[in-house]
């Protein structure tokens, strides 16, 4: 990440955020810019972004991570995580797909089970799982908790 640093996103950088999140097609919901944390170069340039985003008082989300391709490999998503976790103690939920799951391991979090997961985990999981049930068994809306 030698060529970026971490900085709290702005009102400037809003455009930005939302374009990139589309472009890696994660979950558009709940972009709120006043969460973010951006991947910055000194030149301006938004390399990647990720958020906290809370649901009501039962839990809160590591969420919108995302990275420009160009700039992938370079350290920067671990970088924002590891930020946002520091930002962030205590109990933290996320979802991805089964392919990122070693990665987020790496950072302590572990898959549960819907049994485990609070409400608004355990309805999108469901939800995602009736939308993605014609596709590969292998490939489904993990939850994952850390803390």
């Amino acid at each position: 990440m030698a060529d970026f640093f971490l900085r709290a996103a702005t009102a400037a950088d809003e455009q930005e955020i939302r374009a990139l999140i589309r472009a890696v097609q994660i979950n558009p919901m709940g972009l709120d810019w006043h969460r973010f944390v951006v991947a910055a170069s000194a030149e301006g340039a938004i390399g990647g972004c990720g958020q906290v985003k809370p649901h009501g008082e039962e839990a809160r989300e590591l969420a919108s991570i995302a990275v420009w391709a160009q700039y992938r490999g370079q350290g920067i998503a671990r970088a924002i995580i590891e930020d946002l976790l520091r930002q962030n103690p205590g109990s933290l939920y996320l979802m991805c797909r089964p392919l990122l799951g070693p990665f987020y391991e790496k950072f302590g979090f572990r898959e549960i089970p819907q049994n485990e997961m609070p409400t608004y985990f355990r309805r999108i999981s469901r939800l995602a799982r009736l939308l993605m049930g014609l596709s590969r068994a292998d490939d489904y809306l993990m939850v994952m908790k850390r803390g």
